[in-house]
């Protein structure tokens, strides 16, 4: 017997029709009740696993805007929004989880977009063990903000260069790409704001 909606709610009627194919009454309303008070409860060992992988993640996406700082951006600062990292875990993981391998089976490559130029910071793999099942784009933008250019040129001028360095300011836009290796299913694009 398969429980559905328009059983559960022990309508006469829909009784009375399985009454006539034959149930016997006492195990029919039993099964009604069991139906009734069974709630699936969530899975908290999955759920555990998530939070941690999500967190790794974002820890991932951090250490590589740190190295990235000095030898590939040439600022002293990085200025993350809050949440932006964990926002773009959640989308890797929600694109990933549909892949064989989920995210075991992701390449990630991490640029920045400044004044419409792409540059390459960063290649994540996130399991060496495993063959890439897709590629991911992750595309961070920067912040459009006309005060930080003007104490840039103000402050790169004159006695207070030598000591400065340039604060990078991070938009809370980005852009990820997801890219199938091993498919003829097309890429998948989020912007995210």
């Amino acid at each position: 017997m398969v429980a559905t909606g328009s059983l559960s709610s022990k309508n006469p009627a829909s009784i009375s029709e399985l009454l006539d194919c034959g149930y016997h009454p006492e195990s029919l309303l039993s099964d009604f009740d069991y139906w009734d008070y069974v709630v699936p409860e969530p899975n908290l060992n999955e759920v555990m696993f998530e939070e941690s992988t999500c967190q790794n993640l974002v820890k991932m996406l951090e250490n590589c805007l740190s190295k990235s700082k000095q030898t590939k951006l040439g600022c002293s600062k990085v200025l993350v929004p809050e949440k932006l990292t964990q926002r773009i875990a959640q989308d890797v993981l929600r694109l990933s989880s549909t892949e064989p391998c989920g995210l075991r089976g992701c390449v990630m490559h991490v640029n920045l977009e400044i004044e419409n130029v792409c540059k390459k910071l960063d290649r994540i793999v996130c399991d060496s063990s495993v063959v890439p099942t897709f590629e991911l784009t992750l595309v961070f933008k920067q912040e459009n903000c006309s005060w930080t250019s003007f104490r840039d040129f103000f402050f790169s001028r004159g006695r207070f260069s030598s000591g400065f360095r340039r604060t990078l300011i991070l938009s809370s836009g980005f852009r990820l790409v997801k890219k199938k290796l091993y498919s003829l299913i097309g890429t998948t694009v989020i912007e995210g704001s």
